[in-house]
C-alpha cells in the first residue's frame, strides 16, 4: 500500500575530539546523537547522513564506539554517504569501527555499494561515496530506479555551472546538470554548513547545514499523493530518546 514517509536528512555531523567535542562539554558524538534524537521524536522512517559525519579518519577507538553505539540504538534505518574529510579509504573509520555488525546501518562504499533499496519502504537511497581525498564528480547516473521513491545523497560544493575564466575554483563541484540527471525526488546534499535550497526549479536538492550552525535537520515528507515537502525542523539538544552511550 502507499504511504507517506518521513525522512531526516543532516550532514557535517563532524564527530571529533577537537572543535566539535569543545563545543558539547567534551562529547564529540553530541551532534549525531541529536539528530536521531530528532529523527525518533519525529518517527522518521529513515535517517540520510550526506557525508563528514567524522572530521577525520585518525579518531580514536573509544569515539568510534560511542559514535557505533549511538548508531546501533537508532531505531531506524540509517544511510551514511562518506565525505571528504572521511572517505572510505581502507584506514577510515568506517572500517576501523564496529559499524558493519547493525543491519539497519549502511555505509555506502563500506557495507553497501553504491545504492540501498528498501522494499517495504518502496524506497531506493543511492549515492557515490568518497573512496579517497582526491577531488572527483560526487554525482552520477544511478540507472534505472527500483523504487518508487528515489533518494540521491552526494557530498561536494554546488556550483550552477562550471566559470571557466577562474583559474581557482573548489573541488568536488556539483552543477545544476548533474542535479537534473539523478531522476531523484529528494538530492541530499553535504559539504556546506549552512542550509540551503540549490538547482533549478522543480528540483528538490537540498543542503542541511550542520547541527551546530544550521541548529535544524531538513525534514523531508514523501506523500503519498507523490509531492515532495521539506522544513528545517530544530535539532531537540535537550531529548532523552537516545540515551547517552557510556
Amino acid at each position: 500500500m502507499r504511504r507517506s514517509l518521513t525522512l531526516v536528512h543532516s550532514s557535517d555531523l563532524h564527530v571529533d575530539t577537537d572543535w566539535t567535542a569543545r563545543a558539547h562539554g567534551g562529547d564529540g558524538t553530541r551532534g549525531l546523537r541529536g539528530v536521531l534524537d530528532t529523527a525518533a521524536a519525529l518517527k522518521a522512517d529513515l535517517v540520510v547522513l550526506a557525508g563528514d559525519v567524522f572530521d577525520h579518519n585518525r579518531l580514536p577507538p573509544e569515539t568510534l564506539a560511542r559514535t557505533a553505539r549511538l548508531l546501533a540504538a537508532a531505531g531506524r534505518p540509517v544511510t551514511i554517504l562518506p565525505g571528504n574529510h572521511d572517505p572510505a579509504v581502507p584506514e577510515s573509520g568506517w572500517h576501523r569501527g564496529d559499524f558493519g555488525g547493525h543491519g539497519h546501518v549502511h555505509i555506502l562504499g563500506v557495507t553497501r555499494s553504491g545504492a540501498c533499496l528498501f522494499p517495504e519502504l518502496d524506497l531506493e537511497v543511492c549515492g557515490k561515496p568518497h573512496r579517497d581525498y582526491d577531488d572527483m564528480v560526487p554525482m552520477r547516473r544511478h540507472g534505472r530506479r527500483r523504487a518508487r521513491w528515489r533518494i540521491v545523497m552526494a557530498h561536494g560544493h554546488y556550483q550552477p555551472a562550471r566559470d571557466r575564466t577562474v583559474p581557482y575554483h573548489p573541488g568536488w563541484l556539483i552543477h545544476d546538470r548533474h542535479l537534473a540527471a539523478a531522476d531523484a525526488d529528494y538530492i541530499a546534499l553535504g559539504h556546506w554548513n549552512r542550509p540551503a535550497k540549490v538547482g533549478p526549479t522543480g528540483i528538490h536538492a537540498y543542503y542541511s547545514g550542520s547541527p551546530e550552525l544550521a541548529g535544524t535537520v531538513n525534514v523531508v515528507r514523501l506523500r503519498d499523493d507523490g509531492t515532495v515537502r521539506v522544513h528545517a525542523e530544530p535539532i531537540r539538544w535537550d531529548s532523552a530518546l537516545t540515551a547517552p552511550a557510556p
